[in-house]
């Protein structure tokens, strides 16, 4: 497989899109997450309501595009769930990367191809790990 198929338009366009999601003092929760393979960081900031949900996120990424791609899709569909959805929703993740179904999180084919590179897989769930700390 070749870097084109991995690195395409959309996934670098969602990476860039991480911009418009900052980390920033109105968002009170904090986590942070390391892939031990590739060394890419990331934390969240998430504000939630009183039942728990996230309402606002942002993210800092020091990470591949796939990283920050992923980062952005988890954005994109974080919103309204809780720490028992998001680590739900990792766990599915962790099967797919491990050959199992795509699961259903918004977005998440944009990425696909990204499973076949187990370099990349640590950074794909970076913003689901920082997000179940900052939510425990």
């Amino acid at each position: 497989m070749s870097a084109a198929t991995l690195y395409t338009p959309e996934v670098l366009g969602l990476a860039t899109g991480l911009a418009a999601l900052p980390l920033d003092e109105g968002l009170p929760l904090r986590g942070s997450a390391r892939s031990a393979r590739c060394g890419s960081t990331l934390t969240v900031g998430l504000a939630v309501d009183a039942a728990g949900r996230i309402v606002r996120v942002g993210v800092s990424a020091s990470a591949c595009a796939i990283g920050q791609a992923a980062a952005a899709l988890f954005a994109g569909g974080a919103l309204g769930r809780d720490l028992a959805q998001i680590g739900a929703a990792r766990g599915e993740i962790e099967a797919w990367l491990s050959g199992g179904a795509l699961p259903a999180w918004p977005g998440l084919g944009a990425i696909a191809a990204a499973a076949g590179y187990p370099g990349r897989h640590g950074a794909i769930l970076l913003a689901w790990r920082a997000a179940e700390a900052a939510l425990a």
